[in-house]
């Protein structure tokens, strides 16, 4: 199966924000190459929000490029099997923490955000991975800063989005 394929599957079972994934899904149907990065159209993206339930926080990067805070993720890459598999591997790189596991249950949310040219969109597809017991971060290339907050410091630093998913993760923990 191709990680588009996984996509529209994941997509298709996906309950929750309707209007928002079958614009997904028209995405994914109209361009076959819907995940990639070349696709200028808007392209897939899966991020993960990192959190410590235990202590009641979350892990977010300065983004290098945004200078905002946000959830680890970015562009699906080849070897990538599936959108959950992506999003693991973005939060892996992005926090530097070995071990993290994705939340059961699929995607926490979805989000659609304009990005600048050549293209248009970013399809976010947002998880949300566990940290273990112990775990310390380390700041990768991508990033100015890493830094945990309490679950009620997030509204203060981050967007509506980060916000959204938050609430979303705190719901299934």
């Amino acid at each position: 199966m191709s990680l588009h394929d996984d996509a529209a599957l994941v997509l298709k079972g996906y309950e929750g924000q309707d209007e928002l994934r079958q614009a997904y899904l028209d995405h994914l149907a109209a361009h076959p190459d819907g995940m990639w990065k070349a696709c200028h159209a808007g392209h897939v993206t899966a991020s993960a929000l990192v959190v410590d339930p235990e202590h009641g926080r979350v892990l977010l990067t300065l983004h290098r490029k945004l200078r905002m805070w946000l959830q680890m993720g970015g562009h699906c890459e080849p070897g990538d099997a599936t959108l959950a598999a992506a999003a693991l591997r973005e939060a892996t790189e992005e926090s530097g923490i070995p071990g993290l596991t994705l939340l059961p249950g699929g995607p926490v949310r979805l989000d659609r955000h304009p990005i600048p040219a050549p293209c248009h969109w970013h399809f976010d597809v947002q998880y949300t991975a566990l940290a273990p017991r112990g775990a310390a971060h380390a700041i990768s290339d991508e990033s100015l800063d890493l830094r945990w907050f309490a679950y009620d410091e997030v509204r203060e630093v981050a967007d509506d989005s980060v916000v959204r998913l938050l609430e979303g993760t705190r719901a299934r923990l």
